[in-house]
């Protein structure tokens, strides 16, 4: 089908600081794109970044009437720019994840009743038990992420149903504290969602089901039967199976758009609405990933993406459901040290110069002669150790490196310990290893040649502008093929991302050896320097 005619598939992003939305056509080629932005476009609300910091330990919260108004807005910029709302045939999106909402009871009345001539915001202005959403920048329920703890056992025992130990921002802990501290709203509280199936809902008119990939940042979804898990519902509050309502798979088609949209906006009558996910499985499946590869976003902190079909949950990390293949598993890990650790090194050792880097780079042999550096600038996640740590071939502590020898071991002790913490989660390095590179730093082919030589495998460059919504709208597409049509048949019209580096003959052997050496020095350095 092509032309006018032809359908469209469109991705919405509810992430902090926007809502994003583009629309793809049948070559998956993006043909609209447009965004409100919260601080500038409604500055009524008062937000900073998207939210609102409150000065008692840690809370942080957006006004979800703010999400509502700033979708009327987005709808109403596509209408005025003429979109083609009646070629969408398939609508998917993301949120950020880990925030949630609240909707009052009667809200679903509400919802399904919503009369065309009026505006979302009008008609759900009083919808919310809770008026302002906790959001993932919350740090204000660490008593509750230690409650949840020992109620289930432990933390590796929450790790392993959940996929992640209690952390202050999983959406389970943010309701704990609510019902603990603000019981009456709790108790007139309906459904609990997601941003993500939040979103979803205003599009179907009645209440979304949560996803199980966005689900799995919860701390409450038993990560392998793809359910809640009783046992930390009700360490949670009581009655909250009931208020979260069923999990379904993230390609699962949840309806079709409601009346109120069709009318207000004139989306076909059977454009189909495919479960909102989190902006985390959102990017993921923005990237057109094969299964297991590895993603590699290069900033000021790096983040790994892994996609695993058998996960070992710890206590770094997270592990969520594949929004692309319902069996399979995708994990997290978030580095702090990043470019700028790797800018630090530069500016002492390279007078500045990326140039001279490289060649600094070059210079040294793969393995650096049994040198390891480990550069945490800032407190890293994992391990929770803050310091410079060097170590000689012979794993004797050094004060100091030469120059080059301190270029090349900023690189690899980066590298082997995104390969090593990857490996803690159930990553296996095989034959078929692919790592795609995004962000700042993936444009440094020396750095790139070190990935490829720790993760023997080749580097492939991809710079996806909005991932997050593009995903969607991929996933959009996928879900309405129906069947079991593989997510790698829907977008193998992508464009080929560019292979940057391939590894080195030896590198497997060199690296292989290393590898168990910096898991060594690492363990050691955080039994000495960790902190609690």
């Amino acid at each position: 089908m092509a032309g006018e005619a032809a359908n469209l598939y469109v991705g919405f992003d509810f992430s902090t600081q926007q809502i994003k939305v583009l629309a793809i056509d049948e070559d998956l080629k993006v043909i609209h794109e447009e965004a409100v932005r919260f601080d500038s476009d409604l500055p009524q609300y008062k937000t900073h970044g998207g939210a609102h910091i409150h000065d008692d330990q840690g809370t942080v919260t957006t006004p979800t009437i703010l999400w509502v108004e700033a979708l009327d807005l987005l709808l109403n910029k596509l209408k005025a720019a003429n979109f083609p709302f009646q070629r969408v045939a398939a609508i998917s999106g993301s949120g950020q994840q880990h925030g949630s909402v609240y909707w009052k009871q009667g809200a679903r009345q509400k919802l399904s009743g919503l009369q065309p001539t009026k505006s979302f915001l009008e008609q759900l202005q009083d919808a919310f038990a809770v008026p302002d959403s906790p959001i993932w920048m919350d740090a204000s329920t660490t008593a509750q992420c230690k409650q949840l703890e020992n109620k289930v056992g432990s933390a590796e025992k929450l790790a392993d149903i959940t996929g992640s130990r209690a952390y202050e921002r999983f959406t389970g802990n943010q309701i704990a504290k609510i019902y603990q501290q603000k019981s009456d709203a709790y108790k007139n509280t309906e459904r609990i969602s997601l941003v993500s199936s939040f979103a979803a809902s205003l599009f179907i008119g009645d209440y979304a089901p949560i996803d199980d990939s966005d689900g799995s940042g919860m701390n409450l979804l038993d990560i392998r039967k793809r359910d809640w898990s009783e046992l930390c519902l009700d360490a949670c509050a009581p009655g909250l199976r009931e208020k979260l309502g069923a999990v379904v798979p993230s390609k699962q088609i949840v309806g079709t758009v409601s009346s109120y949209l069709t009318s207000r906006f004139g989306f076909p009558q059977d454009c189909k609405v495919v479960a909102f996910t989190g902006d985390n499985p959102g990017s993921l499946a923005g990237l057109a990933p094969k299964q297991g590869d590895v993603i590699v976003s290069l900033g000021t902190s790096d983040t790994v993406f892994l996609w695993l079909e058998t996960p070992k949950p710890q206590l770094e990390g997270h592990i969520f459901a594949n929004p692309v293949l319902t069996s399979d598993y995708m994990a997290l890990l978030c580095f702090k040290n990043g470019s700028l650790t790797r800018e630090r090194i530069r500016n002492e050792k390279s007078g500045g110069s990326w140039e001279s880097f490289d060649q600094q780079l070059e210079s040294t042999p793969i393995g650096n002669n049994g040198n390891i550096g480990i550069y945490f600038d800032v407190t890293e996640i994992q391990p929770l150790v803050m310091g410079v740590f060097r170590f000689d071939q012979n794993g004797q502590q050094v004060d100091s490196f030469p120059d080059a020898v301190e270029v090349r071991a900023v690189v690899e002790g980066q590298c082997m310990s995104r390969r090593v913490h990857a490996e803690n989660l159930g990553f296996d390095i095989g034959p078929k290893t692919r790592v795609l590179a995004t962000g700042g730093a993936s444009s440094n082919k020396g750095i790139l040649q070190v990935i490829a030589d720790v993760f023997n495998g080749p580097v492939y460059i991809t710079d996806v502008a909005n991932s997050a919504a593009l995903g969607c709208a991929y996933r959009a597409k996928h879900s309405t093929l129906g069947g079991d049509i593989p997510f790698s048949k829907v977008v193998e019209k992508c464009s080929e991302p560019v292979c940057a580096a391939r590894p080195n003959a030896d590198a497997d052997k060199v690296y292989t050896a290393m590898c168990q050496r910096y898991r060594q020095l690492e363990t050691m350095v955080e039994k000495k320097h960790g902190q609690t």
